[in-house]
This record gives C-alpha cells, sequence and structure tokens, in this order.
C-alpha cells in the first residue's frame, strides 16, 4: 500500500474502536509522493530558514552550563528569559508584555517542612514513612497538641447522613475514612477530599487525620510533591488556605490511636458500614505534632512574542514551549538539553521565519503569539497562569501548537529518525489533526505516531505538558513529543546527544502547520468536548 502500511492501517482501525476513542495508530508518509520544496512558494522559502545550524547556537547556550538547568525562580531561569528577551530584542519584536516588555510576570510560591514528626503516645512516627503532609495545603501551625482523638467516620454531611450531627468538633483532632458510604448518592465526596477538608474547617476541626490504606503507593504518586518543595501560582499565605490542617496516616498510627478500644472501634465500623450510621468515638490517645513550614515568595516571567496578523488578526494562534528544567542537585547541573532546551529553541526559529515573512510583506493572515512558559516542570504552572489570565482572549485564541522535547531519538524510531508522537490533535478538533496529516503529506513526509494520544495510554502525556492547559479552555491543542529517552530529567541530557537535522525538519513542519492555520479561510471546527 502506497499511503500507510498494513501495520498503521490496523492501529488506525483499532484506534476508532471500541477500545480507545482517540487515534492511536502510526501515519506513515506516502514513500512515492513528492515533497512540495519549491522556494518560490513563500511558506517553504520561509520555512527553510529553519537551519540545525542556527538551532545549533541557541540551544549551546540555553543548555550550557551557565544556565544552571534553568530552574523555575533560580538565577538559571533569569538568565534563559533574559537571552530569549535579547534575541526577541535584536529582531524587533513586538513586545505585548508587562509595561512594553516581553514578560509577563509570574508569581510562585515554594513551601516545604523544616522536619516534620508527630508522636502518638510518645511512640515517634516519620514523615514520609508513616504520614504524608503536603506542606502548601496546611497552615505552618509550628505544634500540635491533643489528649484526645475523635473517630469522626467518613467526615461528611450529605442528607440523612451526617457524621458531625451531635458532635462538638470545634478545636479537636477527627480521625476519618478517605471513602464514603454506600448509602450517599453524591460520589464526590471520596472523590474530592479537599470537600471533606474545607467542611472541616467551616466546623472549626484543628487536625484531621485521614486513614490511609496504601500510603507507599500514595507516596509513589505524589513523590514529586513531596521530596521536594511545593511550588504553587501566586504570593500564598496561611490565610489562602482552605482546607483544615490534615495528614494522610499509615493503618499503624491509626491502630496506636485506636489502642484498647479495637473491640469497640470494630463494632461501630460495621454499624457504620452497614447501616451508614455513627456512634461517638472519643479516643484517648496523645497527640504531640510539630511541622513548621518554609516558605518562600519568588516571581518568575513567562517570555512572549507577538507577529501580528492581516485581514484576521484578533483571532491569534499560540505557539508555546517550557524554557525551565529541574536545576541542579549539589554541583550536579541537570542542562535539559532536549527537556526542553529543544522546544524553547525551535520555537525561537520558527517565529523568526514569521517575523521575516511579515518584513517581506508575506505576514500570516492570523497573528501568532509566541509564548516560552517557566514553571512546567513545577507542574504546568506558567501555561496555567497564561491560560488564566491571557493576554488576548480565550474566545479569540484559535489553537495551540505546544512543543516539548524534539531533539532526541527513543529506541522505538533509533533506526528512523524522522519521527514524531503526535498528542491531542485529534481531541478537541478532528480538523486540526486532518490538517496536520495533510501538512505532512504535502511538505514534510515525517513518521507521525499517535501511540500516546491514546486516551487509556498510561504515561497520561496528554496531560502533562503545556498543551493541556488551553485545551482546558477548549482551545484546540497539538503537541509534539520526540518520546522519552535514558537522559530523560538525568545530567546526560546535554547539547552534544542533540539531533539537529531532525529538529530541523521538525521546526519546518510545524512552521508549515502553523502557516496553514493562520492563513486558511476559516477557522478550525472545535467539535471535540473538553475533559
Amino acid at each position: 500500500m502506497k499511503r500507510k502500511s498494513l501495520l498503521a492501517i490496523m492501529g488506525l482501525l483499532l484506534s476508532s474502536s471500541m477500545f480507545a476513542q482517540y487515534i492511536s495508530g502510526v501515519s506513515v508518509p506516502d514513500s512515492t509522493k513528492v515533497k512540495i520544496t519549491d522556494e518560490s512558494l513563500a511558506r517553504v522559502k520561509y520555512a527553510n530558514e529553519i537551519s540545525a545550524e542556527d538551532l545549533f547556537g541557541h540551544l549551546s547556550i540555553l543548555a550550557s552550563d551557565q544556565f544552571q538547568g534553568r530552574e523555575t525562580g533560580e538565577p538559571g531561569n533569569d538568565l534563559a528569559s533574559a537571552y530569549l528577551a535579547d534575541q526577541l530584542t535584536s529582531q524587533a519584536f513586538q513586545a505585548v508584555g508587562l509595561e512594553g516588555s516581553y514578560f509577563q510576570p509570574v508569581a510562585f510560591t515554594f513551601s516545604s517542612w523544616e522536619d516534620p514528626v508527630i508522636y502518638v503516645n510518645g511512640n515517634r512516627f516519620k514523615h514520609l514513612w508513616d504520614y504524608i503532609a503536603f506542606p502548601n495545603v496546611n497552615s505552618n501551625t509550628g505544634e500540635i497538641n491533643a489528649e484526645e482523638v475523635l473517630f469522626l467516620g467518613y467526615g461528611i454531611e450529605d442528607g440523612k447522613h451526617n457524621d458531625y450531627k451531635g458532635k462538638s468538633v470545634a478545636g479537636k483532632v477527627i480521625m476519618i475514612y478517605e471513602d464514603q458510604p454506600a448509602d450517599v448518592a453524591d460520589k464526590s465526596w471520596s472523590e474530592n477530599m479537599d470537600r471533606k477538608l474545607t467542611l472541616a474547617k467551616e466546623k472549626g476541626v484543628k487536625l484531621v487525620l485521614i486513614i490511609k490504606n496504601e500510603l507507599k503507593e500514595f507516596l509513589g504518586e505524589n513523590r514529586k510533591r513531596v521530596l521536594g518543595p511545593t511550588v504553587e501560582l501566586g504570593m500564598k499565605t496561611d490565610d489562602d488556605i482552605m482546607l483544615a490542617d490534615h495528614l494522610y496516616i499509615s493503618t499503624n498510627i491509626a491502630k496506636e490511636i485506636i489502642g484498647s478500644k479495637s473491640k469497640k472501634f470494630a463494632k461501630i465500623r460495621k454499624c457504620l458500614t452497614k447501616k451508614g450510621k455513627l456512634k461517638n468515638l472519643a479516643l484517648p490517645a496523645k497527640i504531640q505534632l510539630t511541622a513548621s513550614k518554609r516558605v518562600k515568595h519568588l516571581e518568575g516571567k513567562n517570555v512572549m512574542a507577538f507577529v501580528e496578523g492581516t485581514d484576521k488578526k484578533e483571532e491569534v494562534i499560540v505557539i508555546s514551549a517550557h524554557y525551565d528544567h529541574i536545576g541542579m542537585r549539589g554541583d550536579e547541573i541537570f542542562n535539559g538539553a532536549d527537556d526542553n532546551g529543544s522546544g524553547t529553541s525551535t520555537v525561537l526559529e520558527i517565529a523568526e521565519s514569521f517575523l521575516m515573512a511579515k518584513a517581506n510583506g508575506d505576514g500570516p493572515r492570523r497573528s501568532l503569539l509566541f509564548l516560552w512558559v517557566t514553571g512546567e516542570e513545577k507542574g504546568l504552572l506558567g501555561s496555567q497562569f497564561y491560560a488564566e489570565n491571557p493576554i488576548f482572549s480565550i474566545e479569540n485564541t484559535v489553537a495551540n501548537i505546544n512543543i516539548d522535547m524534539v531533539g532526541r531519538i527513543d529506541k522505538k524510531y533509533k533506526d528512523n529518525p524522522e519521527y514524531i508522537y503526535v498528542i491531542g490533535s485529534d481531541r478537541l478538533s478532528t480538523e486540526l489533526h486532518k490538517i496536520n496529516e495533510t501538512v505532512n503529506d504535502d511538505y514534510s513526509h515525517l513518521t507521525l505516531d499517535y501511540t500516546y494520544n491514546d486516551e487509556n495510554d498510561p504515561n497520561r502525556y496528554y496531560y502533562r505538558s503545556d498543551h493541556y492547559n488551553f485545551a482546558a479552555k477548549g482551545i484546540p491543542a497539538i503537541f509534539f513529543f520526540n518520546g522519552t529517552h535514558e537522559d530523560y530529567h538525568q545530567p546526560g541530557d546535554t547539547v552534544e546527544k542533540i539531533e539537529f537535522d531532525k529538529m530541523e525538519k521538525i521546526g519546518q513542519h510545524i512552521f508549515q502547520l502553523a502557516w496553514e492555520l493562520a492563513n486558511r479561510e476559516e477557522r478550525i471546527v472545535v467539535d471535540g468536548e473538553v475533559r
């Protein structure tokens, strides 16, 4: 077959079956079809301005030791934002940031514990072993002491089921289960722990102990949040915390609290699970909790450059990449050449090509915003901030093209470097997906792999890069990604391992896609649902 291999066809058919809603196959270019390379066409001419040599020039600086891994809130990240701004200034890009700059300031709050510890009946229990507390959603209590713990079932108040009924909880330590009784139809009580904790704070509870049966697995799922400082948008203080102070505790701590009341506790639990009724059970346990926080407020920057369109200039396409990485661990620098110096450099090259087109009278019909965000490694925070505080309205934002890691080759494609994983293209706009395929047929001839676009993909990459904050607002988003490798988030992610010829081809393809989206007559149709 000319268009696709049999394997690819089977993958595409399976992707539309009952097993996956979104495309998850592999689109292989037709080797018999000649690519359009005629430089008399403006789009080809300006796409070809994106070169491996120029990409190397940018990336060799951004991923150098001088930039110290570009960690959000650290000096190396400021050096990176300054480098981007210098490049934009030298090219005379239109500035749309604060006070005529290329910057959108983004405030962050870093929170961590000083060495938290809890004693129950004189026995010491360790943080991250026997219990977990997230500093950003707990206040800086210093110390909490209590002589009693009130078991409060599920800690909910829902119609006939009211665990708080007839109980005085103000200033008390309570212990609850994290799930909910079968007789309560509203499942949000177990799906959203914040609801329970907000209610507990309204009731004046001093501390909530949440029994977590699988604490080790829970720790594994939240390693990033608990092993380093938690980072939030904004200058947060304890006044911003809407939840009661709380700990997720192991069954070992729960047993220590229950102590000699184990038989009575078992009866109450049986009654609670079968009938949904809770009897008072005050447990005479001595609690001593020390939990002091370190809080640091920092300002970072999103970097932006604008190319104004012509007759459709009110409509904007955002082309994004994050420029932060994970910084240093001791004296070891995590340069982040692929993640995401590659995407950062590629967006710079695409921006310069569009600016050149505009200067020569070939500018796009729709406007283009080139957006380099910080805080991605801390939880997509820079892109979240932009999506919540857009320079151009969400309603007028046509699409987001996001580029994150496009400079390396994964094991699957070690013999075929001319590939790229495409994620999200058909989630909100099947038209966006078709346009990307057509552009590839005509100009690029890359292998487009949709494996990670599968709704059931365990990696969940669709939710793990900056495009998602646009998609969550209903903006069609497409994410280009080369897959992971042995140097992902390791010191070995360095410039000499980057495949610049591969980067050049991907950059040129993304330029062609952006050109098509910016110059077509009709805005792309949104026919998918936000999830």
